[in-house]
């Protein structure tokens, strides 16, 4: 079968320091399978079978780089007694001849304070009704501690082997609280103008770099735009996109939603509201998101490639690769994201579907995945861990 377009997604790719085997990714998207915030042989599995699939690289999702960035009690965070398992699945996905990066953020101000101890700390002092807390403003210290915090946490992620560090610079986590004017009210050089609103991931970036110091892609994710008025917008994510690059980024990862507000728009379609209901740990969250859920988290629709045109803006305006992500399911999709430059194309929904894709792909055995944007993986994330519950 001619692959067309598609075809240069199986040839080689290079991102920073590290070539890759093709141009198809798997996104980090939260597995659920590190109970008390260990790896477990679950998760190496996870990642091992994605990358026996045929993928270049798969991202493991959301590890924070300390525990105050905790959304839930079973999250990883970065220290050195977790290094040893995440070597063991850096291994696996090396034998299949893939590529591993990790996902280092925190949550700011939506952090569990059951789960971290503590209050939580934002950009600015901010209401969170989903764990019912309000976090404090972060002082000097507080920002120049978590610089820090990324710059270990990178560290310790080159000792697992991991082959890249994509710093979570989207969805409403912390630097994105600090680049979204929704969430940074501050007055003072991290606050105000974008560029200042983006200082601080900006010194994340350079932090994580010298710590990786090239042995180590690094990958930033970013926001093409919040999903609500007030928010991030494209105009300011470009200004985002070039400093990040500036500050030695070596691809970027444009998504957009912010967790908080709008959770659906990065993933769009089917919102599982009574299957979210069925999970909730008290029955005060379960009957307010029956009663509100429809209201609260708002549906989207689905369409392939939903990222595409802002992602385009971002790759115009920048020179390192970007890598487009947002319902990318089929051969079509793929082939336009090559045809428009795209370095690389990210799979999340499709390989959690189907976790052979790309080699049934390349191997003209499939042109699409069977995956339907019902979200119901989500669910499962609560659960025993991701997975699809349709095939």
């Amino acid at each position: 079968m001619d692959l067309g377009p598609a075809a240069t997604a199986f040839t080689p790719g290079r991102i920073g320091p590290i070539a890759l085997r093709n141009r198809i990714l798997k996104t980090a998207t939260f597995e659920g399978m590190t109970p008390h915030g260990v790896p477990s042989a679950k998760l190496v599995e996870h990642h091992r079978a994605i990358a026996a699939g045929g993928a270049a690289l798969t991202t493991v999702a959301y590890c924070s780089v300390a525990r105050s960035g905790l959304t839930f009690e079973h999250q990883m965070w970065m220290r050195p007694e977790i290094v040893a398992p995440l070597r063991t699945l850096t291994d696996a996905v090396h034998a299949e001849g893939a590529a591993a990066a990790i996902q280092l953020g925190h949550a700011g101000y939506f952090a569990d304070p059951k789960a971290i101890g503590e209050r939580p700390m934002g950009a600015s002092r901010a209401l969170n009704l989903f764990n019912v807390s309000v976090c404090r403003g972060m002082s000097e210290s507080d920002i120049q501690a978590m610089i820090d915090d990324f710059g270990r946490a990178a560290r310790l992620a080159v000792e697992a082997g991991f082959d890249a560090v994509e710093v979570h610079v989207g969805h409403g986590y912390l630097l994105s609280q600090f680049v979204s004017p929704f969430t940074n009210r501050r007055r003072d050089r991290w606050g105000g103008s974008v560029e200042n609103r983006a200082r601080l991931p900006v010194e994340v970036v350079k932090r994580v770099r010298a710590e990786v110091d090239g042995r180590a892609a690094v990958i930033a994710k970013m926001n093409l735009d919040d999903g609500f008025e007030g928010g991030v917008d494209l105009a300011a994510a470009l200004v985002v996109g070039r400093a990040l690059e500036a500050a030695g980024a070596d691809a970027l990862v444009p998504s957009g939603g912010f967790v908080s507000r709008t959770p659906f728009y990065m993933l769009r379609g089917t919102v599982p509201v009574n299957e979210m209901v069925a999970i909730q740990p008290g029955a005060l969250r379960r009957i307010g998101l029956k009663l509100f859920g429809r209201i609260v988290v708002k549906e989207y629709p689905f369409r392939e490639t939903f990222f595409f045109d802002g992602a385009k803006r971002l790759l115009d305006t920048v020179t390192i690769p970007v890598v487009l992500l947002g319902g990318v399911k089929t051969l079509d999709g793929i082939g336009r994201a090559m045809s428009a430059g795209f370095g690389f194309v990210a799979m999340g929904r499709a390989l959690i579907a189907e976790a052979d894709l790309p080699r049934r792909m390349e191997a003209g055995l499939a042109t699409a995945s069977r995956c339907v944007p019902c979200n119901l993986c989500v669910v499962e994330m609560e659960k025993e861990g991701v997975r699809c519950v349709r095939v």
